[in-house]
């Protein structure tokens, strides 16, 4: 069983694959309280369904690519089988994960987009730095950046664990509506950082606040 907040069919608005249609699974629970969290609902809403329910609710929507997110998705240990049932039904499996979970039983063909917490989270010290062994070629890593010091931290942490030639993408994305964007914009230029400048579009696209999409 898995405790599930929602189901919904939306644009994707993060990583690599911003611009695509998805299916986005949200799971219920998170043990990290970062200060910028825009999905606190998710921390305690939700009830009991069946992996077999969720399969058929993802099926409904006929989309290849499928997001598993939370809260924070690998606390229930159901999520496991229920990504490897995705995959084996041709589906792209993309695993949004905050990164203080050990990444060691994600099977190795889903892309997982690791969120490593800067400073301004609060939640820095959860950081689980053996996942960054852990990435795939395919996978991505995800810094949300709330002002410079966040920004030096994420350049640290870029240089020290070699991320540009470990994974797919580093993604630097700026906490809505706190950092603008065309600071953080000029910091990457001036340092000419191997990195993607990510907003989050469905924020622009349906707002700051709207649940579903």
């Amino acid at each position: 069983m898995l405790t599930l907040t929602e189901i919904f069919y939306s644009i994707q608005g993060e990583s690599t694959y911003a611009g695509r249609r998805c299916v986005f699974v949200r799971l219920t629970a998170c043990d990290l309280r970062c200060v910028w969290c825009d999905t606190a609902y998710a921390f305690y809403e939700g009830s009991k369904v069946t992996l077999d329910e969720v399969v058929a609710q993802v099926e409904r929507y006929a989309c290849d690519l499928v997001e598993i997110t939370g809260g924070e998705p690998l606390l229930q240990a159901d999520v496991y089988p229920l990504m490897s049932r995705l995959l084996e039904r041709g589906k792209t499996v993309m695993l949004e994960t905050g990164g203080q979970v050990s990444l060691e039983r994600v099977p190795r063909a889903v892309v997982k987009v690791v969120d490593v917490k800067c400073p301004g989270s609060g939640e820095s010290d959860r950081n689980d730095w053996s996942n960054m062994e852990r990435l795939a070629s395919h996978d991505e890593v995800k810094f949300v950046i709330q002002d410079r010091a966040d920004y030096e931290f994420a350049r640290a942490i870029l240089r020290q664990h070699a991320l540009a030639s470990r994974c797919a993408a580093v993604l630097f994305s700026p906490v809505h509506g706190i950092l603008d964007p065309k600071d953080l914009a000029a910091w990457i230029l001036d340092d000419r950082l191997p990195v993607r400048l990510q907003l989050q579009v469905h924020k622009y696209i349906w707002g700051a606040t709207a649940r579903g999409v």
